[in-house]
C-alpha cells in the first residue's frame, strides 16, 4: 500500500508511475477525502478541547455551589456532536483506505515501459539449449510414457490441472524439494519454515491477494480461510503487526508448500502438462529488509535462485518484466525463464521480486533504528527458488533421451538413492 503522505506530497511522479502501469487512476477523489478527513479531525479535536475545559469549569461551578446545568446540557450536545463526527470521519477513512490498498505498487524507474511480456527486457542468457538428433516430445508425453505422470487419473480424483506424480516421478519432485532447500539453507543462508497452507483475509490483504485477487483464490466456503497461492503469502507475514530490532535484519525464509490457484482467467491456455496447474509445489524464498539494502538484496535473491537452474544444467535465460507484466505488489521484477525444448521456447520458472515497502505497510511490519523512537517500515522480496512442477517438466524435457528414458541431472543423483536414470515404469 502507499502512502497517502507520499502520494500528497508526489501526487505529479506518482501519476507518472500510474501512468507507467497503464493504471488509469482519478486521485481527485482522494484528495478532496484526505481535505475533508483534515477538517473532521481539526474539528473534533477543537470540540474536545472545549468539552475538557468546560468540564473543569462545571467541576468549579459546583464545587462553589454555581448552577452548572446550561453547561452540562451545552456539553452534553458538543459530546454528541463528537460522537457523529467521529462517526462520519470513520466513513472517510474507509473510502480512503479502500482506495490506497487497491492501488498498485509503484514501479522502479528502471522497470521498462510495455504492454505485456512481449516487452519485457533480456537481461542475460546462460547455457546453449541442447541439440537432439531425434524427434523430441514435451513433458507431459515424456511422463506419461514412462508412467510415472498420469494427469488423466489426477483429473478423475479431482477435475483438469491437477498432477499425480508416480514412481520415479513422485520421488524426482521429492528430490527436487529437498535439493532446493538444502541449497537455500546450507548455501544461501535461508532459514526454513514451514507455515500454514491455509490462511486469513488479513494475512491475504497483506501481501496483496486481496481485495484485487479474490477470483484467482481458492476460499473455504463458509470461513474466512484461503489455500495460499505461494508461501510468500504466511512467510511474509511472519512478523505482521510486529516491530523488529534493526539488528536482525535483513531476515530470510525459505519455504516448501504445495501452492493453490484457480487461475481464473486462463481457461484455454497452457492446459496440457504441468505448465499452468491448480495445485503445484514451489520453494520459495522471501527476505525482510531496511530500505537501503533491498535493491543488493534483489540482486542476491536472484543469483540464488539462478544456483539451483546452473546445479542442474538447465539452460536459462533472465528478464526484467515490464509495466504491463509487472505483479501488483512489486516495484521491480527479474523472471527466471528456463529453456523448454518440447514447447521451443522458454517459460518461466521463477519471480523474483522486490516490494519496497508496499507489504509492509499493509501488514505493519516494522523495525527500529537503535537510538530512534519512530520505527520504519521494512523492506519485503520474494522469489521462487524454484517452482518445483516447472523444474520437474524442464529436467523431463532438457534430459530426454532416444530410448524415452531420462537422465536425471548429477546434482539430483544423491537425492535420488543413486538412481540415475528413469526408464519406462508403466
Amino acid at each position: 500500500m502507499l502512502d497517502s503522505k507520499y502520494i500528497k506530497t508526489n501526487l505529479d511522479s506518482v501519476k507518472k508511475g500510474m501512468d507507467k502501469r497503464g493504471a488509469n487512476i482519478d486521485f481527485s477523489g482522494f484528495l478532496e477525502n484526505e481535505e475533508n478527513r483534515k477538517a473532521l479531525l481539526l474539528n473534533i479535536e477543537k470540540l474536545r478541547h472545549q468539552r475538557n475545559t468546560v468540564s473543569d469549569d462545571i467541576a468549579q461551578m459546583k464545587k462553589s455551589g454555581q448552577d452548572a446545568q446550561p453547561s452540562i446540557d451545552k456539553m452534553r450536545t458538543v459530546s454528541e456532536t463528537i460522537k457523529a463526527l467521529d462517526k462520519e470521519l470513520t466513513s472517510v477513512e474507509k473510502v480512503i483506505h479502500d482506495f490506497l490498498i487497491a492501488l498498485p505498487n509503484l514501479p522502479h524507474e528502471d522497470v521498462p515501459k510495455g504492454k505485456d511480456d512481449t516487452q519485457n527486457r533480456l537481461e542475460k542468457s546462460i547455457g546453449t539449449p541442447r541439440k537432439f538428433d531425434f524427434k523430441i516430445k514435451d513433458h507431459g508425453d515424456i511422463g506419461e510414457d514412462l508412467g510415472i505422470l498420469d494427469l488423466a487419473r489426477a483429473a478423475k480424483l479431482t477435475g483438469s490441472r491437477f498432477p499425480l506424480y508416480l514412481g520415479s516421478g513422485a520421488r524426482l519432485e521429492r528430490a527436487l524439494i529437498n535439493f532446493m532447500l538444502d541449497i537455500h539453507t546450507t548455501e544461501h543462508g535461508y532459514k526454513e519454515t514451514l507455515p500454514p497452507f491455509i490462511v486469513n483475509k488479513t494475512t491475504m490483504t497483506g501481501t496483496g491477494q486481496l481485495p484485487k485477487f479474490e477470483e484467482d483464490l481458492f476460499k473455504l466456503e463458509g470461513l474466512d480461510y484461503y489455500l495460499i497461492p505461494t508461501s510468500e503469502v504466511p512467510v511474509t507475514n511472519i512478523y505482521a503487526r510486529e516491530i523488529l530490532d534493526e539488528t536482525l535484519l535483513p531476515l530470510k525464509f525459505t519455504a516448501y508448500t504445495p501452492c493453490f490457484r484457480s487461475e481464473a482467467g486462463s481457461y484455454g491456455r497452457d492446459t496440457k502438462g504441468l505448465i499452468r496447474q491448480h495445485q503445484f509445489n514451489k520453494v520459495e524464498m522471501v527476505k525482510l529488509t531496511t530500505p537501503e539494502t533491498s535493491f543488493d538484496e534483489l540482486e542476491s535473491l536472484l543469483a540464488n535462485a539462478e544456483a539451483i537452474l546452473a546445479r542442474l544444467e538447465l539452460p536459462y535465460q533472465v528478464v526484467t518484466l515490464c509495466t504491463g507484466d509487472l505483479g501488483f505488489s512489486a516495484t521491480k521484477t527479474y523472471d527466471l525463464e528456463v529453456w523448454m525444448p518440447g514447447q521451443d521456447k522458454y517459460r518461466e520458472i521463477s519471480s523474483c521480486s522486490n516490494c519496497l515497502d508496499f507489504q509492509a505497510r499493509r501488514a505493519n511490519i516494522r523495525f527500529k533504528r537503535p537510538g530512534q523512537k519512530k520505527p520504519e517500515f521494512c523492506h519485503t522480496l520474494n522469489g521462487s527458488g524454484l517452482a518445483v512442477g516447472r523444474t520437474f517438466a524442464a529436467i523431463l524435457e532438457n534430459y530426454q533421451q532416444a530410448d524415452g528414458s531420462v537422465i536425471i541431472p548429477e546434482a539430483l543423483v544423491p537425492y535420488m538413492g543413486g538412481q540415475k536414470v528413469i526408464e519406462n515404469e508403466s
